[in-house]
């Protein structure tokens, strides 16, 4: 980290922007920011939070960029227009990306731990962290959600740790191809399916990933990364699975609670047994838990240690988080919003009685023309007769964009496969709709991704019931 400058982020509200901020000023450095939901007076209580941190904070006008001492930080698709890139032009202020900062400090580490792949890396990234926090070895961890764990009055937007051990643990994104800069120590990779690049350019990335690195620890329940383990040197290789006997740590005995799940993990080499329990449901999180433990075994903590800090992993926010049950009626809060992701939720809802109905609000316009006709096959074939899903239009924050491809047509392709669905282009009509359907018995699931407020028209749903 270059401490002769200060650090301005422009969009310092992100996912990916805050935690990184917040790591750069728990490392000394003078950190300042803009984001455009400050400047529209929303999610104003993570504005508050920053602020706490010493973070200065400033319209995005370009006023908070006045010296060419400063470094400014953007997304990776920043637009020259943006006051805040302008301001910077003129005063002759260096700039860097998000990425390209995170991967300076996370390849700077001694011991660098990066968690990859289309779902499940947030999680992993979380579960990797507490067991370095409970074993002792105090990691800065990166993370593109709050992880609650970390959570205290102090800390509401946890979503970072800021540590003094020699681990930095990191997930990275393949989305707009910045995993490439990352040079890991260890590297995980859980999964490669279906998101924001065609499966070509995916498995390229994620192969260049993982050859980068000391050890791969990779998962052979996922065929395609299953394949990519195929192309690594034995010796630089950890694997896990719940179904190949040949996997370095192998899981069974699953069985799943409505709101938690349990494993048995053993190591091959050795013959070493463990039981594992988690507060988060789902077999997905079964298999980001065998992740995280071969993970830590790669990094020296011992199973029996890394299982008993699961134990106590209470997930991330967002991440299948029941918001409240009011007369029967759950409303649950999700993260997902692609074809894995949701079908990893459905199938974790449907393992127990009760009707879903299903609020997904799209991220944008360009994900459901990529992956509109994998969207609806999931719907489809993850919801049952009585199930019902409503979606708004898509998240639109302005600029120029192909809307060919909206909600309309996606509710258009699950109707013709005989499933209940509603397109309602406004979300609070969404919210009274799902009011007036609820009945005792009926899980209400909140999903979508880039959108802070979808975590308070949930709060606000349970207040309607």
């Amino acid at each position: 980290m270059n401490r002769a400058k200060s650090y301005f982020f422009c969009g310092i509200g992100g996912s990916g922007m805050l935690p990184l901020a917040c790591i750069v000023r728990g490392q000394g450095a003078d950190v300042a920011g803009s984001d455009r939901s400050l400047d529209q007076g929303r999610v104003a209580d993570k504005f508050a939070f920053l602020e706490r941190q010493g973070i200065r904070l400033f319209p995005q006008d370009g006023s908070g960029v006045t010296s060419p001492d400063q470094l400014l930080v953007t997304s990776a698709a920043i637009e020259e227009t943006v006051p805040d890139v302008q301001a910077a032009n003129r005063v002759g202020a260096s700039r860097v990306t998000r990425p390209e900062l995170l991967a300076q400090l996370f390849n700077a580490a001694p011991l660098s731990i990066a968690c990859g792949g289309t779902s499940g890396k947030s999680t992993t990234t979380g579960m990797i962290g507490w067991i370095l926090h409970e074993a002792g070895r105090d990691p800065i961890v990166m993370n593109g959600a709050v992880m609650k764990n970390f959570v205290t009055p102090d800390t509401p937007f946890a979503s970072a740790l800021v540590g003094k051990g020699d681990a930095f643990v990191s997930e990275v994104d393949e989305s707009d191809g910045s995993i490439a800069l990352y040079r890991p120590r260890i590297a995980v990779l859980g999964n490669v399916t279906l998101d924001h690049k065609s499966m070509d350019e995916l498995r390229g990335l994620f192969r260049g990933f993982i050859g980068k690195a000391e050890t791969a620890v990779l998962n052979l329940d996922d065929e395609e990364t299953r394949r990519l383990a195929g192309e690594v040197d034995p010796q630089r290789l950890m694997t896990y699975s719940f179904s190949d006997e040949e996997a370095d740590l192998l899981g069974g005995n699953v069985t799943e609670e409505p709101l938690a799940i349990s494993f048995s993990a053993t190591r091959r080499a050795t013959g070493e047994a463990i039981e594992v329990r988690l507060q988060v449901p789902g077999r997905h999180n079964a298999s980001n838990a065998l992740g995280a433990l071969a993970a830590a075994s790669a990094a020296g903590v011992d199973l029996a240690t890394a299982s008993a800090a699961l134990s106590g992993f209470k997930g991330l926010r967002r991440r299948f988080e029941v918001v409240g049950t009011k007369g029967g009626i759950s409303v649950i809060d999700d993260f997902g919003h692609n074809p894995d992701k949701i079908a990893a939720t459905l199938d974790t809802l449907n393992a127990f009685p009760g009707r879903l109905l299903i609020l997904f609000q799209p991220h944008g316009y360009g994900p459901l023309k990529t992956m509109g006709r994998e969207l609806v096959a999931c719907f489809a074939e993850r919801m049952k007769a009585e199930d019902v899903l409503l979606m708004p239009d898509p998240v639109y924050y302005g600029g120029t964009v192909d809307r060919s491809v909206g909600s309309a047509q996606i509710i258009e392709g699950v109707r013709a496969a005989g499933r209940q669905a509603e397109h309602i282009p406004e979300r609070a009509a969404c919210g009274e709709r799902l009011a007036e359907l609820a009945r005792p018995g009926d899980r209400i699931i909140v999903m979508g991704a880039r959108d802070d407020t979808l975590s308070l028209f949930a709060a606000e749903l349970l207040e309607k019931l």
